[in-house]
């Protein structure tokens, strides 16, 4: 078998699934006292994606649209004429509320509105394949079902309508129906048949009277869901409190699922042509669509959701044992809800700039003194550590250490550190040497007979032979003339020079 063979062998399985209804007869359901709505443990439904039939060689409207004329669907009708008109108490209800016939006809009613979007979606499909013959690009300038339907009866094979109709100005914009002309005169669609206007007006009539029938169907359950279930009918409306009702099983059933459940109720996941599948909006259902989530922003819906799923089971199982006739509780609950709305909607409060506060610990004892002043001179930094700790601006160090990536000397022993001057000495702090230790430091650093190359800080390899013009080699002494220096400066300028005796001349 071949890929597009198995392809059609699961699309015509969705289709047999999809073609079995989703409740039975009344009276049958009646009898039972049970009545049966889709799938009763609120699980996901797979809803089968739909091939695109070609309804243009359908010969009428009744042969593939057979709602409106079933019985299942004047009974239902038929029996909402009949309770519209009673106004019945909460105090009439004794026990379980689903073994009341009104409360059965409401679920069912509600199932009903189901059918008959699927009805009204295949009404505008025959109707669009049909008028694409006389006008084909009316589906592209009216995209709403029921507004193509409406103008499709209106225009008929006559085009001209569209200029001055005051029909036409109620169902569609000015600027819609000015486009619609301009197409309408340039179209290159052909005139229908009597037979196929026909058809066409046909189907346009079935179409508008579902739809009525769908929204006499929403008033009727709107009406009597105050009467079910007032508290659950505040916080989500009647017909989303309509819908999980009946895809829970009733009212007993949805007061003993847990809000997580709750929350999934009425989501699907659709069949991609029987190979995979793919879910828009996961874990979604009728809760999360209703007008109470849709009206806050996208990001802030599933939050709500989960709330608003919270407060309805809360507000079922009061309805389950009939407290609250009146909604009190499901007020209060609406109230929360919208507070903890506002809450999260709400900007951020301002952040103010605050000062610091003035610190707190008082003034702390200094010592002072010879032993404190050597204490910091043992532990203070030295040269060296002041050196390593400075870094050159825009410049890469080189690493210290092959283990230790990232640590360097920073400007010790680089040439161009930029000091000029001896680092400065504080005289009150500096260690104090006798008189007679500083005379012996100075004999130590005097020289006699010649410099050592050890304590000199002359090159190692200054020699004493040097290349003169007149005499080529001569040895030389390179250190006499700073031997000179040295001596003169002992003599004079010494720390343990004296002051010289000057004898006075005497005056002839």
């Amino acid at each position: 078998m071949s890929l597009a063979d198995e392809l059609l062998a699961d699309l015509e399985e969705a289709a047999d699934e999809g073609d079995d209804g989703l409740y039975g007869d009344l009276d049958d359901e009646e009898s039972d006292g049970e009545v049966a709505v889709g799938r009763q443990d609120g699980g996901l439904e797979d809803i089968p994606e739909e091939m695109e039939v070609d309804y243009s060689k359908a010969e009428s409207v009744s042969s593939i649209a057979k709602l409106r004329n079933s019985k299942q669907f004047s009974e239902i009708m038929d029996k909402i004429t009949l309770y519209s008109g009673k106004q019945r108490k909460n105090s009439e209800v004794s026990g379980p509320v689903e073994s009341d016939p009104e409360y059965r006809l409401i679920v069912a009613a509600n199932n009903l509105t189901v059918e008959i979007e699927n009805e009204l979606n295949i009404i505008y499909k025959f109707t669009r394949d049909k008028y694409s013959k006389r006008f084909p690009e009316l589906e592209s300038l009216v995209p709403d079902s029921l507004d193509y339907i409406r103008t499709v009866k209106e225009f008929g094979n006559n085009l001209e309508k569209c200029k001055t109709n005051e029909t036409l100005q109620q169902i569609l914009t000015n600027a819609t129906i000015m486009v619609v002309s301009v197409t309408a005169s340039t179209t290159q669609g052909i005139l229908l048949s009597e037979e196929e206007l026909k058809q066409l007006e046909e189907a346009c009539d079935m179409a508008l009277e579902l739809n009525q029938s769908k929204h006499r169907i929403y008033e009727y359950v709107e009406s009597k869901m105050s009467f079910i279930a007032p508290n659950l009918s505040v916080i989500v409306g009647a017909s989303t409190a309509a819908k999980i009702m009946g895809i829970a099983g009733g009212l007993t059933n949805l007061s003993k699922m847990p809000a997580c459940n709750l929350m999934l109720l009425g989501a699907q996941r659709r069949t991609l042509s029987g190979f995979s599948s793919a879910s828009l909006l996961p874990h979604t259902g009728y809760i999360y669509h209703c007008d109470v989530v849709q009206s806050l922003p996208p990001d802030l819906r599933r939050k709500a959701a989960r709330l608003v799923s919270a407060k309805c089971a809360l507000a079922s199982r009061v309805d389950s044992f009939h407290e609250s006739s009146v909604g009190k509780v499901g007020y209060d609950l609406k109230e929360e809800i919208e507070r903890k709305f506002d809450k999260w909607q709400e900007p951020p409060p301002v952040k103010q700039v605050k000062p610091l506060p003035a610190p707190l610990d008082g003034q702390r004892k200094k010592r002072g003194g010879r032993r404190y002043r050597k204490m910091k001179e043992r532990l203070g930094l030295t040269e060296i550590r002041k050196h390593a700790n400075r870094m050159t601006f825009a410049e890469i160090e080189d690493d210290a250490y092959q283990e230790d990536l990232g640590f360097s000397l920073g400007q010790l022993g680089k040439s161009g550190s930029g000091r000029v001057r001896q680092a400065q000495v504080n005289e009150a702090t500096k260690a104090r040497i006798s008189k007679s230790l500083q005379r012996t430091l100075q004999k130590q650093s005097m020289t006699y007979g010649g410099k050592s190359t050890v304590r000199d800080r002359s090159s190692g390899i200054s020699s004493s032979v040097a290349f003169t013009p007149l005499q080529g080699l001569e040895i030389v002494n390179p250190q006499a003339a700073e031997k000179k220096v040295a001596e003169a400066n002992q003599k004079y300028f010494s720390n343990m020079a004296e002051f010289l005796k000057v004898k006075k001349e005497a005056k002839p």
